[in-house]
């Protein structure tokens, strides 16, 4: 079943990649609009290459995450690298962004946009978010924007996440999670998993899975219904989460 979840997700996402469709995490690769609405600033998306918004994504981490000059941020499920690029404004030259994901046609432009956009200290790699390619007490921050949702092991992925992060480092994620039960036709369906809606936790279990891979001062930022017109028991979550 979880390479079942995988192959729906990373088919839908390369479709999404290659402008084939409009589906995805959020309401659905909106562009430059859609992503303002998400908390990014107008002046951000100058900024960065207009390849990297795919209007995808439920918050904007990088407004909470308090990048520094000079840290190493790793995003996870770094899809088109709209946030890789935002970090890497703000950590400058002498910082890093490494940003990760299972997709290659995703990789494969958000690499055209890093190149085209001259961003020299921004990386992406190859890899699930479960498996990081990141070697350990490596990374100041980590940053995840509606992606977690996807994987079937959620507390794996959080302590990767701890793993990768040096002592002190911080975890600030944008994800969605449940306030209620979805109907069964929802939950059983593929292709909402890969919208970020089927795979979504209750958040009292999220932030569970968080404190037990080890993040202490685990705090909720912000909390934005995401259940639309469709009326679904979801909602947006801004989370930031300390490796003590």
């Amino acid at each position: 079943m979880s390479e079942d979840i995988r192959s729906a997700v990373r088919n839908s996402y390369a479709r999404t990649a290659r402008q084939e469709s409009g589906c995805g995490c959020g309401s659905g690769c909106g562009g430059a609009s859609q992503s303002e609405q998400l908390g990014y600033e107008r002046s951000e998306l100058r900024a960065i290459p207009a390849e990297a918004d795919l209007g995808l994504g439920c918050g904007n981490p990088t407004a909470l995450a308090g990048l520094r000059a000079g840290e190493t941020v790793l995003d996870l499920g770094s899809g088109g690298g709209i946030d890789c690029f935002l970090a890497a404004r703000m950590v400058g030259p002498k910082g890093r962004v490494i940003g990760v994901d299972m997709t290659p046609a995703m990789l494969e432009r958000a690499r055209t946009a890093a190149e085209k956009g001259g961003f020299a200290n921004v990386e992406f790699r190859m890899g699930e978010i479960e498996h990081l390619p990141v070697a350990d007490a490596t990374v100041d921050a980590v940053i995840s924007n509606c992606v977690i949702n996807l994987s079937p092991d959620k507390g794996r992925v959080f302590r990767e996440a701890f793993r990768a992060l040096k002592a002190g480092g911080r975890l600030l994620i944008s994800d969605v999670v449940l306030s209620g039960e979805l109907p069964p036709q929802v939950r059983d369906d593929l292709e909402q998993r890969a919208a970020c809606v089927s795979g979504a936790l209750p958040e009292t279990e999220y932030l569970q899975l968080m404190r037990e891979a080890g993040f202490s001062e685990v705090s909720v930022l912000a909390r934005t219904d995401a259940g639309g017109q469709a009326g679904l028991p979801i909602r947006s979550l801004q989370v930031l989460a300390v490796k003590g």
